[in-house]
C-alpha cells in the first residue's frame, strides 16, 4: 500500500483514508455466547443498540476515565445490570479500552446481551506518530460502535490504546487486513479473543 510522504512540517497525524485508501478452547467455545450478538441472522433477536459513552465516565474494569485515552473503547449491555457488582444503576458497562471490554466479560459469569467496541471502519481516525508511541484515535458517539461478533480484530500492533498493547476492531475485514499491513499485528475474529491473549496483552502492555 502507498502512503504518501509526510514532510517535516506536518504533525504526522494520519488519516483513515491516507491509511486505508478511501482462555483456550473453552473461551472458544463459549466467547460468542458470553458476548451476545446481534441474533441468528433472521431478525428474530434484537439486542440494545450501542450508547455514546461521556468522557468523564470511568472504565468499569480498571476505573481509568475513558476520555483521557486514544483507542478503541467498549461498552456491554447486561438485561439486568444491578446484578454486577460494579453497575450501581441500569446501564451498560463502559469500558476505557477493548481488553478492558473483555477482561469484565471473561472475569463475570453473567453473559452481556451484546457487547460493542469502536469500529474504525465507521469512523474517520487519526493514527498519531508524533511521539515515541504511536496511537489511534478515540471516538465516543453511539455511531461509532459495532457489535464485537461483526468485527475483525487487529491485535498487538504498533499502535497503542489506552492500557498499552491494543485490539482495534474493523467491520470491514478488507480494512482490517490494510491495517495489520501498515502497523503489524495479529489479525483475529470475534471468537478467536481468549482469555489468555487478553491477560498476556495486558500484563505486557503497560
Amino acid at each position: 500500500m502507498n502512503v504518501p510522504t509526510v514532510g517535516a512540517d506536518d504533525d504526522r497525524r494520519i488519516t483513515r483514508r491516507t491509511v486505508l485508501g478511501g482462555v483456550g478452547a473453552a473461551s472458544l467455545a463459549t466467547l460468542a455466547g458470553c458476548f451476545g450478538g446481534s441474533g441468528n441472522g433472521d431478525g428474530s433477536e434484537s439486542v440494545p443498540d450501542p450508547i455514546s459513552i461521556d468522557e468523564g465516565k470511568e472504565c468499569d474494569q480498571c476505573g481509568m476515565i475513558i476520555g483521557n485515552y486514544d483507542g478503541p473503547a467498549g461498552q456491554s449491555h447486561y438485561e439486568d445490570p444491578t446484578a454486577l457488582e460494579e453497575l450501581d444503576e441500569d446501564r451498560p458497562a463502559q469500558f476505557c479500552s477493548s481488553l478492558c471490554t473483555y477482561m469484565f466479560t471473561f472475569n463475570h459469569e453473567s453473559e452481556p446481551q451484546v457487547s460493542h467496541l469502536t469500529d474504525y471502519s465507521a469512523v474517520e481516525y487519526e493514527v498519531d506518530t508524533s511521539t515515541a508511541q504511536t496511537t489511534i484515535s478515540r471516538h465516543l458517539e453511539a455511531d461509532a460502535f459495532g457489535d464485537v461478533t461483526e468485527l475483525t480484530m487487529v491485535a498487538n500492533s504498533d499502535v497503542k490504546g489506552a492500557m498499552g498493547e491494543s485490539i482495534v476492531p474493523f467491520s470491514d475485514a478488507d480494512q482490517a487486513n490494510e491495517f495489520q499491513s501498515e502497523y503489524g499485528g495479529d489479525i483475529y475474529e470475534h471468537s478467536e479473543i481468549t482469555q489468555e491473549l487478553v491477560s498476556s496483552m495486558m500484563s505486557g502492555g503497560m
